[in-house]
Order: C-alpha cells, then sequence, then structure tokens
C-alpha cells in the first residue's frame, strides 16, 4: 500500500524559516540588552541586583535552550511580566512604606555624609591668595602670595583632574615663568578641579581669574564613626531614629538621610489626629464613591441595554452606537471637556441653569455639589461598559420565559425584576466587584477633574472633599510640603490590602458562582 504524503510548499518553509531567524535575532538582541543592564548595575555598585538579574537571565537561557522545558516557554513571559511590573513595584512600595523617605531624607546615609564632609568654612573674606600658574616641562606649579607677604609653592602636577595639590612655604616669590592671563582662563575647568592645601591644613580653592580663597573642612569625621564641627569642636552624631546628622544640643543637620523606621509610618496614619482625621474622611468618600458610582453605573446600564433589546424600537442600532461613544472617547478628553462644562462662571451648565431658574451652582467650591458632579461625571463614562455587558447576558436569556411571563399576563416592570435582573445578576456580580476595585483607585477621574477640591480648611495635610485615597496619596507624596514618600508608600500599602481583598472575594464569587453551574 503505497501512502501519498502532500508536498511542503516551498514558500510556506521559507516564512517559517524567516520566522525563526527573526526570532532568534530578537532573542540574542534582549540577551545582549539584559547583559548591558547587569554591566551597568555593577558599574552603580548595585551587586545584588545585577546579581538577581544574572540569575534570571541564565534560568531564562536553560528554559528556552533545554529540551524538557520546552512547556515553561510559554510561561516565563507572563511570569516575568508579572514580576517586573506587579511584584516588584509593590514590594519596592511596601519597603519604602517602612523608611522615613521624604523630600528631606533623599539620600542614603553614606552620601548624606559625604555632603557634609565637603562643606568647607571660610576663614574670612580677606583670606585670599594671589596665585600665578607655572609650566614645569609637560607638567604645572602653582605659586601663591599670602596677605601677610608669604610665599607658597607646589609640586610639579597635572592638570585636568579632581586633586588636592600639596604646597610648600617658599622663600622666594613665585618667577616670571607665570603663564599669560589668556592662558589660565583656557585652563579655569581644570585649576577649578585643583585644592591647594597649606603645610597647616588650610584648603585654597579658586575664586576668581587671580585668586584662591582659604578655607577648611566644615566637619572631620572620627575614628568611632561621629563627626567634629571645626568651627566649634562640637561632637555630631547620626540620628537614625530622626534621619539626620544630629549636634549635642538637639540641631539638625540637612541634608537627612533614610533610615528604617519600621511600622511608625502607619502607626502615624492611625494615631496622629493630623492624618487620621483626613485619613478617614477620605476612606469614608472613597468607599461611598466607589459603590454608588458602580451602582449608577449598573443601574443606567442595564436600563439602557433592555430598552436596546426591544425588538418594537426603530433604530436601535444607531442608538447602540450613540450610547457607546462616552466609553470609546478617552478620558483624557471627555474629563477635561466636563471641567469647563461645569465651569462656575463660564461653563454652559450654569449658563442654562442661570437662564432657566436663576441659579449659579459652585461645582467646585462646595463640597456636596464637586461630590456629586464627580458622581454624575463617572457615571457617564461608566455606563455604556455596564450596557455592553447587560446586552450580553440579556441575549442569552431564552424568550420562552418572556413568551410564558406574557400569557401570564405580566408587564415590563414584572418581566425586568423576575426575569431579566436575577438572571443577569450572578453572572455580572464579580465584574460588579472589579468595577467597585476600579472606582477605588480612580486616580484619573479626580486629577483632571477637580484636583481633590475643594480643599478642607482645617487639616494639616493637603486633601480635599473629593480626594480619593489614591489622590490623597498622590498629594501626601508630590504636592506637601514634605513630600513624604514613606508616608504615603503607607497608605498606598493599605489601598492596595483593600484591592486585594476585593480581588480575593472576586474570585471566590466566579469559583462559586461557575461551581453552580
Amino acid at each position: 500500500m503505497t501512502t501519498l504524503t502532500m508536498p511542503v510548499p516551498e514558500v510556506g518553509v521559507r516564512r517559517r524559516g524567516w520566522l525563526h531567524l527573526l526570532l532568534a535575532a530578537a532573542g540574542v538582541l534582549a540577551l545582549l540588552v539584559s547583559l548591558a543592564v547587569v554591566v551597568m548595575l555593577i558599574a552603580a555598585r548595585q551587586h545584588l541586583t545585577a546579581a538577581g538579574v544574572m540569575a534570571v537571565l541564565g534560568a531564562g537561557v536553560l528554559i528556552y535552550i533545554h529540551p524538557r522545558l520546552y512547556a515553561w516557554r510559554y510561561v516565563v513571559p507572563g511570569a516575568l511580566a508579572a514580576l517586573v511590573f506587579i511584584v516588584v513595584p509593590m514590594g519596592y512600595t511596601v519597603a519604602i512604606g517602612f523608611t522615613n523617605y521624604s523630600s528631606e531624607h533623599l539620600l542614603p546615609f553614606e552620601r548624606a555624609t559625604e555632603v557634609l564632609l565637603s562643606r568647607t568654612n571660610s576663614d574670612g573674606a580677606g583670606a585670599g591668595f594671589d596665585f600665578r600658574l607655572m609650566k614645569d616641562g609637560a607638567r604645572h606649579r602653582i605659586g601663591f602670595t599670602g596677605e601677610d607677604g608669604k610665599h607658597y609653592v607646589s609640586a610639579p602636577f597635572d592638570l585636568g583632574q579632581a586633586q588636592r595639590v600639596p604646597v610648600a612655604e617658599s622663600s622666594a616669590e613665585p618667577d616670571d615663568s607665570a603663564l599669560p592671563l589668556k592662558s589660565v582662563i583656557a585652563l579655569q575647568d581644570a585649576l577649578k578641579q585643583v585644592t591647594a592645601v597649606l603645610p597647616d591644613g588650610t584648603e585654597l580653592r579658586q575664586s576668581s581669574l587671580r585668586r584662591f580663597v582659604a578655607s577648611r573642612p566644615a566637619y572631620t569625621r572620627n575614628a568611632d564613626g561621629s563627626l567634629t564641627d571645626n568651627a566649634d569642636g562640637v561632637r555630631i552624631e547620626a540620628n537614625w531614629a530622626a534621619g539626620y546628622w544630629q549636634r549635642a544640643d538637639g540641631q539638625t543637620l540637612a541634608p537627612g538621610f533614610r533610615a528604617s523606621v519600621g511600622w511608625n509610618n502607619y502607626v502615624r496614619i492611625f494615631t496622629e489626629q493630623r492624618f487620621l482625621e483626613p485619613f478617614l474622611r477620605v476612606f469614608a468618600w472613597t468607599i461611598s464613591f466607589a459603590g454608588l458610582n458602580t451602582l449608577f453605573t449598573f443601574a443606567l446600564g442595564v436600563v439602557l441595554a433592555v430598552a436596546l433589546n426591544w425588538t418594537a424600537l426603530r433604530g436601535r442600532n444607531f442608538y447602540r452606537i450613540m450610547l457607546f461613544l462616552p466609553y470609546a472617547v478617552p478620558a483624557f478628553i471627555s474629563i477635561p471637556v466636563f471641567r469647563g462644562l461645569f465651569n462656575e462662571n463660564l461653563g454652559e451648565i450654569n449658563m442654562v441653569l442661570d437662564q432657566l431658574f436663576g441659579i449659579r451652582p459652585g461645582w467646585f467650591s462646595d463640597a456636596t455639589l464637586a461630590r456629586s458632579m464627580v458622581l454624575l461625571v463617572n457615571a457617564w463614562l461608566g455606563y455604556p461598559y455596564m450596557m455592553i455587558l447587560a446586552m450580553g447576558l440579556i441575549k442569552a436569556i431564552p424568550d420562552e420565559l418572556y413568551e410564558a411571563s406574557a400569557l401570564a399576563g405580566a408587564g415590563p416592570l414584572t418581566n425586568f425584576f423576575r426575569i431579566t435582573l436575577p438572571l443577569i445578576a450572578r453572572p455580572i456580580a464579580p465584574l460588579l466587584i472589579a468595577s467597585f476595585a476600579t472606582n477605588f483607585n480612580n486616580l484619573t477621574l479626580i486629577a483632571l477633574l477637580t484636583n481633590g477640591a475643594p480643599d478642607y480648611l482645617d487639616t494639616a495635610v493637603p486633601v480635599g472633599a473629593t480626594d480619593l485615597l489614591a489622590s490623597y496619596t498622590y498629594r501626601i507624596a508630590f504636592q506637601d510640603s514634605g513630600q513624604n514618600y514613606a508616608l504615603a508608600c503607607a497608605i498606598s500599602s493599605i489601598v492596595f490590602l483593600i484591592v486585594a481583598t476585593l480581588a480575593v472575594v472576586n474570585l471566590k464569587l466566579f469559583k462559586v458562582g461557575r461551581e453552580e453551574r
């Protein structure tokens, strides 16, 4: 018996060959980029992070080369995406919440210490030295003349790098082989990197084209790690609880440094009145906002879906398109338009209300009106999503149920509350929870529409009547005078726990609903 085999088209073979070649090239390019990232991390002294990237890179290469790990090739990209875009950012946010990271504590301890040690104290406006830059073969020397008539000269050195050049006292004035002013001007960048050190330790730095100014280090590091203020000899120690170098009299020195504070930020949220009161206000409004918006969008979407499924309605396709448009237009366009419509002075809505009823509501100055405006705008933006979901679920309801209901003499309201709503409520419940979680973190709406306004006047932190937890956290991190990133991260961690709980509940409901079906 002869077996016939279909010939493989040559064009298909060539296409697969090119596809494999492109995938291999993409893999090599990704490998080279990853290695470049590792080199950059090592150069930045992030050795632990570099080791982690190398470990992940090695595991990825092994998975894509070893034939027994073929199935993992489809799992790894998604796992890496979740790790890079979800786990790592959230882990970093939680870690920052246990520190004092803020605009006053930006630097690590070592860098903050270096800043203090690099500071100098001038010996006074008159403590200056005239200098001459002299050529010594391929190298240079600097000669100084103090106001007391003493002369100093340095050993030959190479210009072009940051360096400390010791100088010794000389009995003779610097010779006449000094370079002209034109040459000194050309070497300004190199001269600014030179610190001349007198025999008594006084440091000289260039202050003008012909003059160096005497200065001394403001602080000196001691053997035990503490610092000494050279101006008055006071001992300075690092206060890790406050994140500052601190003098004996309690005075702190800027800049501060990052330090671990444990659960302090979380304790402050729930114990300090200036944080607790606005947090509770914002939390209550966030729950109300998310719940009411979910209810409004669901109710409006279901009602419109039922109306659009009415067979006697003419032009249903046109109405569907028009009612879907609010969802098709990006929020970055829609929300500023609404901001203009609700403008208290020039907005079209107030103009119409003024003509009809003689009123001009303060949409952005009254807390109740501002919240009502936010709910109204978000309901407009969110109902098309619920309408589409409800339309699909209503299509799945057997027509026989409505026919039997009609024979029993039931009306539209009875059909809606006895047939339509009960049958779509269970499958749409997980989506309602997801909508609640989305509204819970709706930073875009608040930032573009009200920016939290109207602000409360009785709080120490910037917060307004329409702020959600997301926008409240943003304002603490970037608009507060202290820019307390650590406290904002602590609040973000709490929000994450709430949303994660909602996600777990969503999955449980979805699982229960699927098992019941």
